[in-house]
């Protein structure tokens, strides 16, 4: 295998792990919530479920902080072995985990600390590779090689998603709670295992091994912090946007639809593999036209388009019927596609080489725990709460309106040709 396509598959194939073993869970959510917290309200029991997937979400910052620590201190390449093998051990164990009827209390406990094992795991995951490609790319493809890592990660949710279809489609509710939502987490051994090799035959970065010469002094997220502010805010923000964007659209909506709509669950999720097809067809053209033109402009665009029309098509077209909410899901899924092919390679350059790798990876993997994984859990609870049952676009576009701003004002070009002396250029 050449050089090139080793390094392409050690950034995809950690990506496809960590997302399809991290998002199948909410693909699941209506069974775990059955099978782990058992309640008397039914709303109730789905609240609970989306909590634990939240929880899941605030152990990543810790697991980015240690890996992306260990990818700045040691190199990329360690840090990346240990993070796939770090995500193999929990979901090997989700396979086996025995139910509420069998434990009691202790089951939903056991299912919590595997989320936050998973969690954990994954934390540094997605960063450490996007880092990992972005130095051994050329300044003219940065976007086009960092954009891998989230090609991988949206593959590996599209897989959840297919699985997901397939086995409400073909399998019956009483096999689907009595042992189907385990089968859906069998892929992971195999990717997991393929992930190591690979990963066992790559090599450093240059920039990391330049830098070893002249190391750091003190720890790198204070470093960002004192020297760095505008790039560690800028981070948190739009980082927040990913985890809500995505949450919302890629993993709530399905639960949304079925549930709220009366939507039958294995169209549910066809209309989010449909959106996610789409969503990963425009990741490489869309990072390919930052590479031409710059990110700031696609920032821009794609902030404003959320801003304008999330709330909109929730009101007034998804409750309309399945056709109108396919091609709700789809137009959003147009924006994301602007939006999240350039914000990795984005979030990299902000920061230099001495401290991106736990910079990077800590910023963002707190962004997204305190707002992308509560997503799920906030929509529902004010859903059911308030009747407002088009909660979600607007919370949507309040946060994007926000960001919308903050980005006008604050962000810096980043592309190393076409900055002005902001972005770190090495």
């Amino acid at each position: 295998m050449s050089s090139t396509r080793v390094l392409f598959f050690t950034g995809i194939i950690g990506n496809v792990l960590e997302w399809y073993d991290f998002i199948i869970y909410g693909y699941f959510a209506s069974q775990f919530a059955k099978l782990f917290f058992p309640v008397s309200d039914p709303a109730v029991s789905l609240i609970l479920s989306f909590s634990a997937f939240a929880i899941g979400f605030f152990a990543r910052p810790l697991g980015a902080l240690f890996i992306g620590y260990l990818g700045d201190r040691w190199g990329r390449k360690p840090a990346l072995l240990m993070s796939i093998v770090l995500m193999a051990i929990p979901s090997f164990l989700m396979i086996f985990l025995p139910t509420y009827e069998t434990l009691g209390i202790l089951a939903p406990l056991f299912l919590t600390l595997l989320r936050i094992l998973q969690g954990f795991s994954a934390g540094g995951e997605y960063t450490t590779s996007i880092t990992f490609l972005l130095e051994h790319s050329s300044p003219t493809k940065r976007a086009l090689w960092s954009s891998v890592n989230l090609f991988g990660a949206i593959l590996g949710i599209l897989l959840g998603s297919l699985v997901a279809t397939l086995l409400h489609h073909f399998l019956s509710q009483e096999i689907l709670e009595a042992y189907g939502w385990r089968l859906a987490y069998l892929p992971t051994l195999f990717l997991a295992y393929i992930g190591y090799i690979i990963r066992r035959h790559t090599y450093e970065t240059p920039a990391f091994v330049k830098e070893t010469f002249s190391p750091l002094k003190g720890f790198p997220l204070f470093y960002a912090l004192k020297r760095y502010p505008r790039s560690f805010f800028l981070t948190l923000f739009l980082s927040m946007v990913q985890g809500v964007a995505f949450y919302i659209l890629f993993v709530y909506f399905p639960t949304y639809f079925a549930r709220y709509f009366g939507i039958a669950q294995d169209r549910a999720l066809f209309s989010n593999t449909l959106a996610m097809i789409l969503l990963n067809i425009l990741i490489l053209p869309c990072a390919y036209l930052s590479d031409l033109y710059g990110r700031r402009p696609f920032f821009l665009l794609s902030l404003f388009l959320y801003a304008a029309i999330s709330a909109l098509l929730n009101y007034y077209l998804i409750p309309k019927g399945y056709t109108f909410m396919l091609l709700s899901h789809l137009a959003l899924a147009f924006i994301s596609g602007f939006f999240m092919s350039i914000l990795p390679v984005t979030l990299a350059e902000l920061f230099p080489v001495k401290i991106r790798s736990t910079s990077f990876a800590f910023l963002y993997n707190f962004s997204l725990a305190l707002f992308g994984g509560t997503a799920p859990m906030v929509c529902t609870y004010f859903i059911e709460k308030t009747g407002f049952l088009t909660f979600p676009g607007f919370y949507l576009s309040g946060i994007t309106a926000l960001v919308f701003l903050i980005t006008f004002f604050f962000l810096p070009e980043t592309h190393p040709l076409k900055s002005k002396g902001s972005a770190q250029r090495s």
